[in-house]
């Protein structure tokens, strides 16, 4: 089943040049956004202290199954969308406005007892409220949106919504973005791989190699309500659900379904919280590319046909023929 929303109208992006107003707007945009995180930061130190020994156990009882064992999960394409070079970063969002959501993901080791993968560098891209994906701001998200350049941010065109973080010593990693919107003809959707064997250099991830890509899904009831909000409700027309996904199996968080809560229950616009472990082999490799990286499809309406002409690497065409 589909759902079909009706967008609404407000002025955004490139305005910022040109009108005072967009960057008020942008102002409360952002506001909002430190408000709805003001307590992850006050509660990061007291974590590090006092939490280490929670966060594992709860992490290894999410990633195991009635048996005990951990849940290897499951590999699927990268997508025609992926760009080498993300930066080292935990706020991804470069003031990119949508529903605030911070995403904590926790790496554990298939082979060794559900033991944390300290040290993976656990990388995520997605599109922007509108369905745009930076590099690849000229793609058509499907139904009616306004350009990418409409949008209020001073958000940097290539870089904007990727990024990677480090895993700590109980494989955790932390980011702040903000919910995805949708394009045409996939569901909401995170993407995500998991490195091991490289190291930081230059504000970037370099060396290793690739354990893990998939894909970060949300529940519908949770997606359509955020979908009736600004700058989400500028995107009409009709966006995937679940079931009807290419990609997403129908097998929950093995499958990489997303737990959330609401930070606010009665106004989701305030943001979620959301998290995951991913059960990975760091003897395998599996990077997502071509028709070896699983589950896909045919591309997105207007979906890139190779890669930018100022992409940093080839890694983005040999990827664009899948989903």
């Amino acid at each position: 089943m589909t759902g079909t929303h009706k967008g609404t109208t407000i002025t955004r992006r490139r305005a910022l040049a040109v009108t005072g107003g967009t960057a008020a707007a942008g102002g409360l945009a952002i506001a909002g956004y430190q408000s709805a995180f003001a307590d992850e930061t006050a509660a990061t130190a007291a974590e590090s202290a006092t939490g280490s020994a929670t966060e594992t156990a709860s992490a290894s009882a999410s990633a195991t199954s009635g048996s005990g064992t951990c849940v290897l999960m499951s590999s699927v394409t990268e997508g025609p969308y992926y760009l080498d070079g993300a930066l080292v970063r935990k706020d991804i969002t470069e003031g990119k406005s949508g529903v605030p959501l911070t995403l904590r993901i926790t790496v554990q080791d298939t082979t060794e007892s559900c033991a944390p993968v300290a040290g993976a560098a656990v990388e995520i891209w997605h599109c922007d409220a509108w369905g745009y994906y930076s590099g690849y701001t000229t793609a058509n998200p499907g139904g009616s949106a306004p350009a990418e350049s409409e949008d209020g941010s001073t958000a940097d065109d290539k870089t904007y919504l990727r990024g990677y973080q480090v895993a700590n010593a109980n494989g955790v990693v932390k980011f702040e973005t903000i919910v995805p919107g949708w394009y045409t003809p996939r569901t909401c959707h995170i993407h995500v791989k998991v490195h091991t064997g490289g190291e930081k250099e230059d504000g970037t991830y370099e060396g290793g190699k690739v354990n893990y890509t998939g894909q970060l899904f949300f529940d519908d009831d949770i997606a359509e309500q955020i979908f009736e909000l600004e700058p989400y409700s500028q995107h009409s027309g009709t966006w995937t659900e679940l079931d009807d996904d290419m990609v997403y199996d129908g097998g929950g968080a093995s499958s990489g379904l997303l737990t959330l809560k609401a930070v606010h229950k009665k106004d989701p616009s305030k943001g979620y919280k959301g998290s995951i472990t991913l059960g990975v082999d760091p003897d395998a490799e599996n990077t997502g590319a071509g028709s070896g990286g699983g589950g896909g499809g045919t591309p997105p309406s207007g979906a890139p046909s190779g890669a930018p002409s100022d992409a940093p690497s080839a890694s983005a065409s040999s990827s664009a023929s899948s989903s």
